[in-house]
């Protein structure tokens, strides 16, 4: 596209401005019993998709209504779910609303489940905030309706009703979250763009889009899940957007503590404490959550701080200011991979004492927001990261390679220093009769980020200082500094043709300049250990580009919960610093990569039959050019002038994909369908979960890769289960399968007599998990639960760097206990 047809885009956006009615619509909720007024009450306008609170008072208002017919639906935990409908003529109306108080005390679960029925929280509407979800493929995770290990952040359980995730499962107690889907790279969720509270926090969006710190399921309200058509508002990244929401503060209390202590298998300890309230004009919700564990395999403890702060001050009813402060730090000993051997053997063991990785993490970002009136809203985001991550460790490419004390390790460090702002300006406005709406954005992120590699200490310790006096021939020395810039525009426009069907163009122009300052030493040694050759290299790299990302999203809804949608976005990804200069004894980078293009297609039907059954079946297309993948090599054929004849897996432009297939997610209310949909003592579900995905290579300039399949796509992946509860009481059993996985470009096959662990698929595996809660008063509650039930030994990855090289196996059997006080 060229610019001038870009700038017109963007004029036409702007251009589009029509005036509204003016009528309001105001009421007060009172107990049906008492008529004592509901304050924070729920009160959504399912017409107009607005919801609202009652005040101290009971009263709400909804302002500049246009004349005509507005469905309202009320909602507080102790009392029945009341509807009305209320016309407006030629005035604005007040109402009284009475509702009705519960005869018994719900459980959490299924208030929660009353809620999702009422303002449809399984996905996101057209319009949340100064976002546009109008025609894309969402899912939300409400975290109070989840049951599992939720203060072991356990993935499978946390995102079970979001299709076809991958997940690396690791045992480090859930400090960090490794997602894929659709052949995408699963490690640190770094193919989809990571936010809480809307704000980045991994550690370089572009230059390093890896995820070192995910939030505790403990402080979140819920998680918002894009797919690829996310890249016109939130980056161009193949996976799309995973959002973490936190908690927001308790509005009619000035102080609420909740406090969760966690004990679990392998000496797993947690403590969770949050404050929360609001003091007339002023809010805040807080935490600190401190975990520590030994890990099921020897050499593999772990501990960790986290402090979160979200400081609120509404200024007025259109105008707030937001703080939000995150401290992260952990430091984990890794027990290394497996050779195939090993793991049949005995996957429980570990032949690494020397491995630790460490990280410390500090984001903070203000945001304020201000609404100009009913149609126009403005939101400003500046954001700050200053972070690192150390790996220190002995990874030699044999993995059954013996740990010598005494040796040299090698060693890793990484420091993030990043800032930016993003700002949306959303506009509702009125076009031939039927509202449209429109967002523009724009956002600028600047990088300074440095990486440095060498040897580390001869000893056992979590050491993270150099040790260039000791060994100071060691191999693998660099030391680089990567400024990165990026400056981004975009927009998006919901057209609704009629009052059902509705056209959603976008675009994305992004400008990216990445840099790459530093050396690294080359040293060879005869087979004396003599030193025959030490060099420095000394490079200073610059790349820019710019280009425009198109996409379109289209939503047909017949009647009322029922919705065809379909949507199309291009996607772009560049190659990131560790794929520049960082050496890993287990693979070999090409130093020709260049970045990867392609294009995400969604298209499918969901909604809802008489608040029954939740369903959403959808087929996905994925284009990948130039995708970066991994192929099985010898050292000699990388490099013909050298003797090494050991295998490795070269990282390179592998050719172009083509990834397909088909997503199904429903969740039906058993008791509602069998029995009686009014008793609220029970509550009986099921939901399942599938997706079925197929792929192979169209393109290579290398031999033997046409055709193959891509790696990380299981043909069947499925999460299913069933939840059953009983007034105070409930269960949940659940059941996750992924059929076998290759893990390379040229399909290596599994081999149980492979030395090595890097190469070779990932069998076929299924865990089950068993969760219940209880209770016993508004202020105590019981968790607890057996995660991977009939004990299965599995494993999800084969790592060629940190925490391996080789294999690294799962969990097996873990139980745990939660106890939770509130007051």
């Amino acid at each position: 596209m060229k610019l001038k047809d870009f700038c017109l885009y963007f004029i036409f956006l702007f251009s589009t401005t029509v005036c509204i009615a003016q009528y309001n619509l105001s009421g007060k909720v009172i107990n049906q019993n008492t008529n004592q007024p509901i304050p924070q009450a729920e009160v959504y306008n399912r017409t107009t998709d607005k919801l609202i609170k009652t005040d101290d008072k009971g009263e709400f208002v909804f302002t500049n209504l246009k004349p005509g017919k507005y469905t309202l639906e009320f909602l507080s935990d102790q009392f029945d779910i009341a509807t009305i409908e209320v016309a407006i003529a030629s005035s604005s109306q007040q109402i009284t609303v009475q509702m009705k108080p519960l005869l018994i005390q719900l459980s959490e679960v299924i208030i929660e489940d009353r809620r999702n029925e009422v303002l449809g929280l399984t996905r996101l509407k057209d319009i949340e905030g100064t976002s546009i979800y109008a025609g894309k493929k969402t899912e939300v995770v409400v975290l109070n309706k989840q049951m599992g290990n939720m203060a072991a952040n356990n993935a499978r359980q946390v995102f079970s009703q979001v299709v076809g995730l991958n997940i690396y499962e690791s045992n480090d107690g859930g400090l960090q979250l490794n997602i894929g889907g659709r052949g995408l790279d699963p490690n640190r969720s770094a193919y989809f763009n990571v936010r809480q509270n809307n704000y980045d926090i991994s550690a370089d969006i572009l230059g390093y889009p890896e995820s070192y710190y995910t939030p505790p399921a403990e402080g979140l309200d819920r998680i918002e899940v894009v797919r690829g058509a996310a890249s016109l508002q939130y980056g161009p990244q193949f996976g799309g957007l995973v959002n973490f929401k936190m908690k927001t503060p308790v509005s009619n209390k000035k102080m609420e503590v909740t406090t969760r202590q966690t004990f679990g298998s392998y000496n797993f300890i947690t403590n969770f404490t949050s404050l929360s309230g609001t003091v007339d004009k002023f809010s805040y919700y807080t935490y600190y959550n401190y975990k520590q564990g030994d890990g099921f395999q020897p050499n593999s403890e772990f501990k960790s701080h986290n402090y979160f702060g979200n400081f609120n001050y509404q200024f007025t009813e259109r105008t707030s200011l937001s703080l939000d402060y995150t401290y992260f730090t952990y430091l984990a000993k890794q027990p290394g991979g497996l050779s195939d051997t090993m793991f049949e053997e005995n996957p429980m063991q570990s032949n690494r004492k020397r491995n630790w990785f460490e990280v410390n993490w500090n984001l903070m970002t203000l945001k304020f927001k201000h609404k100009f009136n009913s149609s126009t809203d403005l939101s400003f985001n500046l954001f700050g990261l200053y972070a690192q991550r150390n790996t220190v460790g002995y990874r030699s490419n044999r993995v059954s390679d013996a740990d010598t004390p005494g040796t040299v390790r090698d060693l890793i460090t990484g420091k993030f220093s990043n800032w930016g702002f993003e700002t949306k300006l959303l506009h509702r406005y009125n076009f031939f009769g039927n509202k449209n709406a429109f967002v523009l954005g724009a956002k600028y992120y600047d990088a300074h980020n440095t990486a440095k590699q060498g040897p580390g200490s001869s000893g056992s310790d979590a050491n993270f200082n150099y040790a260039t006096d000791e060994f100071p021939y060691y191999k693998n020395q660099s030391d680089y500094t990567y400024p990165n810039k990026n400056i981004a525009l975009f927009g998006e426009n919901i057209f609704k043709i009629t009052p059902k069907f509705t056209i959603t163009p976008g675009v994305r122009f992004e400008y990216i300049d990445t840099k790459a300052i530093g050396s690294y030493r080359t040293i060879n040694l005869d087979f004396a250990g003599n030193v025959i050759l030490d060099e420095t290299t000394n490079e200073n790299k610059n790349l820019s580009r710019s280009f425009v990302l198109l996409g379109t999203g289209l939503s047909y809804k017949p009647v009322d919960g029922l919705e065809f949608y379909t949507n199309f976005s291009q996607n772009y990804r560049s190659i990131t610093f560790n794929d520049l200069r960082i050496i890993e004894p287990s693979y070999v980078i090409d130093k020709n990569l260049s970045d990867e293009k392609g294009y995400t297609f969604d298209g499918g039907i969901r909604g809802k039959i008489s608040n029954k059954i939740n369903y959403d079946i959808s087929a996905f297309g994925l284009a990948y050019n130039d995708r970066i993948g991994q192929i099985i090599t010898r050292y000699n054929e990388i490099f013909p002038e050298s003797e090494d004849e050991r295998p490795v897996k070269y990282r390179t432009n592998v050719g172009d994909a083509f990834m397909y297939g088909l997503e199904f997610f429903t969740n039906v209310s058993l008791q509602k369908t069998f029995f009686n949909e009014q008793n609220e003592n029970y509550n009986w579900n099921i939901f399942v979960n599938a997706a079925f995905t197929k792929s192979k290579y169209t393109k290579s300039r290398l031999s033997g890769i046409v055709g193959n399949e891509v790696e990380f796509i299981p043909l069947v992946n499925l999460k299913t289960g069933m939840s059953f509860g009983y007034k105070k009481f409930m269960s949940n059993l659940q059941l996750t399968y992924l059929s076998d996985q290759y893990t390379d470009a040229t399909n290596a096959p599994l081999d149980v007599k492979n030395q090595n662990g890097i190469i070779g698929q990932i069998p076929s595996y299924h865990i089950m998990d068993l969760s219940f809660s209880y209770i016993f008063t508004k202020s105590i509650k019981l968790e607890t639960g057996i995660n991977n039930l009939t004990d299965n030994k599995y494993f999800t990855r084969r790592a060629t760097g940190y925490p391996g090289p080789g294999i690294i196996p799962s969990a097996p059997r873990t139980y745990y206990a939660t106890l939770q006080l509130q007051f």
